[in-house]
């Protein structure tokens, strides 16, 4: 076993987990989200509907959220190795997978198998890069690795699948091409990732051993209330992120090269919030930035729905959402899921948050964005995100305070 202390911190294995777990969760966003911008070419080859797009991502978010909350338990009791390796390996395929599709039945079958293996991956991954941290840069090391979701799938996703799209016969080749990277990080995580046990911080966050149940787990407030929360983030950032392109394309009528500019803002605000707003909250406190980063999501939501065709303006605004909606993702899911689990049950615990989220945020969400779309226009979707974000200023005045820095001054105050 690693030895515990931090003089002589492992710093190498720590940054080397951290990259490559960051760049197989950048993998997760860009596999899940390269289908919105490549949507209007699928649609016109397969025959689908507009809010289609919608109740796709809305499939692979409940099948994320429920094997979440399983596979989040799963490891702490097997280990992080046999849950992650496969997992990256399997949602690749499922990516590659995509491209052979010539129905709906089929796609939705493949990107809910995608969406079970991204799952699985999420919260072991989290909690892999706590146990490879130093406790001091345990809550920046997590916003980074997360950070990669944003940059990958909602940034570089949109621009990567609009200029492959004028290099490759079809849209069929862009996902196979988007599939290779992942296969690569599964057999790095292989010679690389450790067991907790193994790590020097594995046992500093009680992630050596599995103990006690999910029962321990939701007789935490603060973990009940993180589910809540993190279902009005998702319901926002995930409705926009399967209905911008589309809302976009045809109620905007951009171009197909405006399109994917605006639609990139997504992810470069969520990469910078992801990547700071955990860090801002170790110096002002969880529970402010948390409410602070709804009331910012609530008015650009606002914003950018009345917002007409002007690509600057579009831009600015959903960047500024993302900034604020997935920066609170990744401070509701990192560390304060982290700080608030019970001993032994992080995975567990982070799992459930995420599972919680992801099946009514990420899940029941789009699919309710699509059934409005089809109802009532692609204008009316933008509804949706704009009520998620609004009911989370609510929910997050009921959080309890757990960054060190607030907790232990208020402990070391008089009586």
């Amino acid at each position: 076993m690693a030895p515990q202390g931090t003089a002589d911190w492992d710093t190498s294995y720590e940054w080397k987990t951290v990259a490559l777990l960051g760049v197989g969760f950048g993998l997760v966003g860009l596999d899940r989200w390269i289908i919105a911008s490549l949507f209007p070419a699928m649609a016109m080859e397969l025959g689908l509907p507009e809010g289609e797009i919608g109740r796709l991502a809305g499939i692979l978010g409940i099948l994320w959220g429920v094997f979440a909350i399983f596979s989040g338990r799963l490891s702490d009791q097997i280990g992080h190795r046999k849950v992650l390796i496969p997992a990256i390996v399997l949602f690749s395929l499922m990516s590659g997978f995509s491209g052979l599709v010539q129905g709906l039945v089929t796609l939705v079958w493949i990107r809910a198998i995608m969406g079970a293996m991204e799952g699985t991956y999420c919260p072991t991954s989290f909690t892999a890069v706590a146990a490879a941290s130093k406790p001091e840069r345990r809550g920046f090391n997590q916003g980074l690795q997360q950070s990669g979701f944003a940059l990958m799938g909602f940034a570089l996703g949109p621009i990567i699948a609009t200029q492959l799209l004028n290099v490759v016969p079809s849209w069929r080749w862009v996902f196979w091409i988007c599939a290779i990277p992942g296969f690569i990080v599964g057999v790095l995580l292989y010679f690389h990732l450790r067991e907790p046990k193994d790590t020097q911080a594995g046992a500093l966050i009680g992630a050596t051993q599995a103990s006690g149940s999910w029962l321990d787990v939701l007789k935490t407030p603060n973990i009940v209330v993180c589910m809540v929360a993190l279902l009005c983030a998702m319901a926002c950032v995930f409705v926009l992120g399967a209905m911008v392109p589309v809302y976009l394309t045809n109620a905007l009528q951009l171009t197909p090269a405006s399109v994917g500019l605006v639609a990139s803002a997504l992810g470069f605000g969520g990469f910078f919030g992801q990547f700071g707003w955990p860090g801002l909250s170790d110096r002002f406190g969880r529970k402010p930035l948390a409410i602070l980063g709804f009331i910012g999501a609530t008015l650009s939501v606002w914003w950018f729905a009345n917002t007409g065709a002007a690509v600057a303006p579009l831009f600015i605004a959903l960047f500024v959402c993302s900034f604020f909606c997935l920066g609170n993702v990744a401070l509701i899911t990192g560390p304060i899921a982290t700080e608030s689990a019970p001993r032994g049950l992080i995975s567990a615990a982070i799992g459930v948050v995420v599972g919680a989220g992801e099946i009514f945020g990420g899940g029941v969400a789009p699919i309710i964005a699509g059934n409005v779309t089809d109802r009532y226009g692609l204008p009316s979707s933008l509804n949706v995100a704009l009520i998620g974000v609004a009911l989370g200023i609510f929910v997050c005045l009921f959080l309890r305070e757990t960054a060190p820095s607030k907790t232990t001054a208020a402990a070391t105050q008089p009586a």
